[in-house]
């Protein structure tokens, strides 16, 4: 063997400046000649493994060792007398990065099919990070480093992820019903997730700190149809929120006729309200191409009369169409019958000071209870 190939190693240590090597050989190429008291330097987060003959023979922890024939077999430069003074004693050193490689990137590279319960067959693309750590050192080095010299996160991120993709493929499947329900559960998936692929990692002596699941996407035309349900459960409850509405308006009015700005004010804001009485039943009929349903052909619809403008208006009328008063009485004028808002001392229409509620009267046509000055019911409008 010539001398080109020989490498003298004396002092042994390596820095890892682009903080992405795993593992790293010492001589990078070929064997070296080791010193009788060379000295190995090992950091906080290496772990020296010295080969001799191919095969592992002493892991060094962090600190500094001279090395002598108690760490190598007959290490004496005796032994190189019969190959011309060249040892026939060919070792290397392996240096094994310990720390924790965060921020590894994981994710499909092709969709992979899903059967979804709700959105039936889909193809849905996953996307992610882990953490990697080496936990056993020789066996990494034997079962997936070899006699590569350098070994770097950036090599072994591609065979890592084809791993993980493949473990969460069925594990989605296994696991998730309906993309509808993904949102609330990426930590449980990220944790099951972990917890299946810890042995494909251990086989090689590496461990997975942390796993997790950024997004699971589904395509374009997917995506939009998701939209569209979530739009949908929007409509469901129209109703309310024009109730909602109808209660702000009222507010705002009431202040407005304390405030002396009259009716037309309160007027526009009774608008909400007009549509939750149009909006209120047919939208869901209207929703699904259905026309509104309607009383029965021939049927009379009960009418009642608005005590504040004296119009016909349907019996079950929350304000009336024409003046915009409300039906629902909660406190009126004892003079007028003008609707007062809360806390009023005078009232807005005729200035006759609020009185106390008198004793209520109890409407013989339909029963409704009324103030005890009451002209007309206020629910079918029967005149007292």
């Amino acid at each position: 063997m010539g001398t080109d190939n020989i490498v003298f190693l004396e002092n042994l240590e390596w820095f890892d400046e682009t903080g992405k090597e795993l593992v790293h050989r010492l001589p990078e190429k070929g064997s070296g000649e080791i010193k009788w008291g060379a000295q190995l330097t090992v950091r906080e987060s290496q772990v020296g493994v010295f080969f001799y003959k191919g095969k592992a023979v002493e892991a060094f922890g962090p600190g500094r060792h001279t090395l002598k024939t108690g760490n190598i077999p007959i290490l004496t430069k005796l032994a190189s007398l019969p190959w011309a003074m060249n040892s026939p004693l060919r070792a290397e050193m392996y240096f094994v990065n310990m720390m924790t490689f965060a921020n590894l990137k994981w994710g499909t590279r092709d969709p992979v099919a899903f059967k979804d319960t709700e959105l039936g067959l889909i193809r849905l693309r996953a996307f992610g990070v882990f953490n990697l750590q080496v936990v056993q050192p020789v066996l990494f080095i034997n079962r997936l480093v070899g006699t590569q010299g350098i070994f770097t996160t950036e090599g072994i991120e591609e065979y890592l992820n084809r791993v993980i993709v493949s473990r969460f493929n069925d594990f989605m499947g296994e696991t998730i019903d309906s993309l509808l329900n993904l949102p609330a559960r990426y930590d449980e998936l990220s944790t099951g997730l972990s917890k299946r692929l810890q042995e494909d990692f251990s086989h090689f002596g590496l461990g997975l700190p942390q796993l997790y699941i950024n997004s699971v996407t589904p395509p374009p035309e997917v995506q939009q149809a998701i939209d569209d349900r979530s739009r949908m459960g929007v409509f469901d409850d129209m109703n309310k929120l024009m109730q909602m509405k109808t209660a702000m308006a009222m507010e705002k009015a009431a202040q407005g006729e304390a405030s002396g700005e009259g009716m037309g004010a309160g007027l526009g804001l009774m608008m909400p309200a007009m549509l939750a009485q149009y909006f209120a039943h047919p939208l869901a009929q209207g929703q699904s191409g259905a026309a509104p349903s309607g009383p029965p052909a021939g049927a009379q619809q009960a009418m009642a009369q608005c005590p504040d403008c004296g119009q016909s208006i349907p019996i079950n009328s929350k304000f009336c169409p024409m003046c915009g008063h409300q039906q629902l009485v909660f406190r009126q004028c004892t003079h007028c019958g003008k609707n007062l808002t809360s806390g009023a001392k005078f009232c807005s229409r005729c200035g006759h000071p609020a009185e106390e509620k008198p004793a209520a009267k109890i409407c013989g046509r339909c029963g409704a209870e009324n103030l005890g000055d009451a002209k007309f019911c206020t629910q079918c409008g029967e005149k007292y």
